[in-house]
């Protein structure tokens, strides 16, 4: 309860700071607008049912994108993670792409795909399977020598060393990695839909963005944070708690 008092607090102070700068008209309102006046743009654009729409189009491009992602991430970081010669050629090159910026991605993509739902999803691929696959491989790479040697002694071997010890020991490794490629994933669509012409909440900020209006571009901001947040309260929170209380990695209060 005091942990919720406190974000209500929190935000409470962010919508009066928003007001106070908004009446000491710092910036004109089409630069800067109200509060009311992106609550009003989130209602119109719910009620004439652009929103919805865009917000559905974005997350199939986000589901399909980011399972490929997971596919593929934790697949290579087994690879990585275990084999050192995989490690050190492959695993070398994951790590130097890592640094591009996922907007990087959009001129191969374009040039591969054209102006197409595939050059989109592409770039979210890129985005989020780097991430995945070193948050797995470290995570695999750190499995203490102590539970490999114990699990040999009692004979596991193969895939049954892979699924009742490597993976397990990894576990919290490759949910942290999950979740920041959900991250990246996530932005790289954004930059992605801010060139592609159709449906998504990317268009939609290039469309307030086009028409001079500030208040559409802040409420599809302020829905995709919102996004972002809840998947992340309903989805990744709940597992990496469970998961630390499960590997006694939760902080005794």
């Amino acid at each position: 309860m005091k942990n919720w008092l406190i974000r209500i607090c929190f935000f409470a102070l962010i919508v009066i700071a928003w007001e106070v700068v908004v009446w000491l008209k710092i910036w004109p309102t089409y630069i800067f607008p109200s509060l009311s006046s992106v609550l009003l743009s989130i209602w119109n654009g719910f009620f004439d049912g652009s929103y919805p729409l865009a917000i559905l189009v974005s997350l199939r491009r986000l589901a399909i994108g980011y399972g490929i992602s997971l596919v593929l991430g934790i697949t290579l970081g087994l690879f990585v993670g275990r084999i050192q010669i995989v490690q050190q050629t492959v695993g070398s090159v994951i790590l130097g792409l890592q640094a591009l910026p996922s907007v990087c991605w959009l001129p191969l993509a374009l040039l591969w795909f054209g102006l197409s739902e595939k050059a989109i999803i592409f770039v979210v691929i890129m985005g989020a399977v780097l991430s995945i696959s070193l948050s797995t491989a470290d995570g695999i790479h750190n499995t203490p020598p102590l539970f490999l040697h114990a699990a040999k002694t009692m004979g596991a071997a193969g895939f049954r060393l892979y699924s009742r010890v490597i993976l397990p020991a990894a576990l919290p490794s490759i949910i942290s990695g999950m979740k920041l490629g959900w991250s990246f994933a996530w932005r790289s669509l954004m930059a992605g839909e801010l060139l592609y012409v159709g449906l998504g909440l990317g268009h939609l900020l290039t469309m307030g963005r086009e028409l001079n209006d500030m208040a559409q571009v802040i409420s599809v901001m302020l829905i995709i944070v919102l996004i972002g947040l809840l998947v992340d309260f309903i989805v990744f929170a709940p597992v990496e708690r469970r998961i630390r209380e499960r590997w006694g990695l939760q902080p005794v209060r």
